[in-house]
């Protein structure tokens, strides 16, 4: 028992014990691993050996994690005491880095959902109807404002051409007076003018009239007379590239100016500011034409019919009349492209078959081919150019059948004189099959004879 107190007395300490063991251990293992070994044997005590040496190196790396722990010499293990490593307090709100004066950041001010630092006077501040918070009951009466952006130069064009060329279908000026209340032209109202007045200029003498009536509704409402002579001052200037498109754009701009002088959109003075002061030629032109008209304004000419009266505005017995002396100029002169663009001038699309009707009852009351021969090729010149259409040509031969018996009285052999016309005009492709059988014919009628009654015979 003795013996035994004495061996546990005289034992080395723990750790000498395993170094002295570990010591033993590998030199065993050495002694085995030089001995006569197979490679899988031997493969497999080099990874045993690995996994040891990991798990000292692991033991040993957790005991010098703290500043506190200690080298085998007793020396102190961390380093120096300000890197990160050596710190004992991991949340600290100091800098890692060893930099600043070790203050709280924006002086404890600059967290998430902090009110600001102590001792901080908030100031009153008005309510932004953008806060989330905004509540609009309580800040009172609510006025709501229309903004429209201003139109730029370039949309300009885009934004007008639209309004006009429908203004020139319906004719309602009102209805363009919101349309342009509605936009923001801003500084260039005034060409809203100038780019109707050139739209017109390539349109018809309706389109015209329509476009000076049209200026007279918007003087004083929504345009002034500064505005009105900006524009036509900007017509003038911009005549030598008019007049490519429009060769007689000097004489029509001559005539909108001495209308709106007289219907006193623009200032009597007009006139005057440009005696001396023109050098373009097509603009003295349309300056020299207005002079004129205004000086016969109280003689023959009336501004206020300067463009005519449009199309389905004038009376029907003034268009009959129109087309009867344009059938009449024609058999005179022969021009069948004059007669198509003075029957183009009239614009009533719509009345084409009245221009029929007179040329078959001119046939009927003609004598001689000369007349006939020459009404077919104007119908079928108009007929090729599509100037008058089938509707318009059936209709006018329709109406020639059905007043065929009282045009009879006058003209004792209008049947057959129609028919022979009505042959030549199916020949010539200018009326259809159909039409030409719906001719009518004057049936042949048996007079009384001897015996017979008094009866007449079918």
């Amino acid at each position: 028992m003795a013996t035994d107190v004495g061996s546990w007395a005289a034992a080395p300490p723990a750790d000498e014990a395993e170094r002295s063991y570990s010591g033993d251990e590998d030199a065993l293992n050495e002694a085995e691993v030089n001995g006569n070994w197979t490679p899988q044997e031997k493969a497999l005590h080099e990874a045993r050996l690995k996994a040891k040496a990991k798990r000292r190196l692991r033991k040993s790396s957790s005991r010098n994690s703290t500043s506190e722990s200690f080298s085998e010499s007793g020396d102190l293990v961390g380093g120096d005491p300000n890197s990160p490593k050596g710190k004992v307090n991991t949340n600290d709100r100091k800098s890692r880095t060893g930099k600043g004066r070790g203050l709280p950041k924006k002086g404890g001010a600059g967290g998430k959902g902090v009110w600001g630092a102590a001792g901080m006077v908030y100031e009153d501040e008005e309510p932004d109807a953008r806060d989330p918070n905004y509540d609009e009951s309580s800040q009172g009466d609510t006025v709501y404002a229309k903004v429209v952006p201003e139109i730029d130069e370039k949309e300009l064009e885009k934004m007008v051409n639209p309004i006009v060329q429908e203004y020139f279908e319906h004719g309602d000026t009102k209805e363009v007076q919101i349309m342009l209340k509605e936009l923001n032209l801003g500084p260039h109202k005034y060409e809203f003018s100038s780019l109707a007045v050139s739209l017109s200029l390539e349109g018809k003498a309706s389109h015209r009239e329509l476009t000076s009536r049209l200026l007279s509704d918007l003087s004083g409402k929504v345009m002034s007379q500064s505005d009105m002579a900006r524009a036509f001052d900007k017509m003038l200037q911009e005549l030598p590239d008019l007049i490519l498109d429009t060769p007689e754009a000097p004489l029509m701009l001559g005539q909108f100016i001495a209308r709106a002088i007289a219907d006193h959109i623009l200032p009597m003075s007009f006139l005057d500011c440009y005696k001396g002061k023109v050098d373009c030629e097509h603009a003295r032109v349309a300056l020299d034409r207005a002079a004129v008209l205004l000086k016969m304004k109280r003689g023959i000419v009336r501004l206020d019919n300067v463009w005519g009266v449009g199309g389905g505005q004038r009376p029907v017995k003034h268009l009959i009349k129109e087309m009867n002396l344009l059938l009449k100029e024609y058999l005179t002169s022969g021009d069948v492209l004059e007669a198509e663009h003075c029957l183009r001038d009239l614009e009533v699309p719509h009345f084409h078959h009245e221009l029929v009707y007179e040329v078959i009852v001119m046939v009927l009351e003609s004598t001689g081919d000369t007349a006939s021969h020459m009404m077919i090729k104007l119908l079928q010149s108009f007929w090729k150019t599509g100037l008058i259409t089938v509707d318009q040509m059936n209709r006018g031969f329709q109406r020639v059948y059905d007043e065929l018996p009282e045009i009879s009285l006058d003209v004792p052999h209008a049947h057959s004189i129609m028919e022979t016309f009505v042959d030549l005009c199916y020949q010539e492709s200018v009326i259809t099959k159909q039409l030409r059988d719906a001719c009518p014919s004057r049936g042949r009628k048996r007079f009384v004879s001897e015996g017979d009654g008094g009866l007449i015979k079918n």
